[in-house]
């Protein structure tokens, strides 16, 4: 009995770390523009209209923290700094699809 209940406790701090990715405002939004390719800042800020310079900073570095993005600065006059999916950022994005597909059935619209 203890052995299922350590399995159970194990799957639940697995969706715990998916929720705490996240958890950070637009992480979703961040995460599905990135797909389409690297980007700068400002170039990142323009595709995701919706969220404040300061919030998309914050995600940004949540989603950096966390392995999903990399930052990438390169030394021109200005910085440059070019934020794209890591591997596990990209496999991320295909548990946001599943997630998509599942609000999709259970809401009545199409994915």
């Amino acid at each position: 009995m203890n052995e299922q209940i350590r399995h159970e406790e194990e799957d639940l701090s697995n969706i715990c770390e998916v929720l705490q990715i996240l958890g950070a405002k637009w992480s979703f939004l961040i995460i599905a523009e990135l797909c389409k390719g690297p980007k700068r800042f400002k170039q990142l800020q323009r595709d995701v209209k919706v969220v404040k310079t300061q919030s998309l900073t914050d995600a940004l570095r949540h989603l950096e923290h966390t392995g999903i993005v990399h930052r990438e600065v390169i030394p021109t006059v200005p910085i440059t700094v070019v934020y794209s999916l890591t591997e596990k950022g990209m496999d991320f994005n295909e548990a946001l699809k599943a997630m998509d597909r599942w609000a999709a059935k259970w809401s009545g619209r199409k994915p």
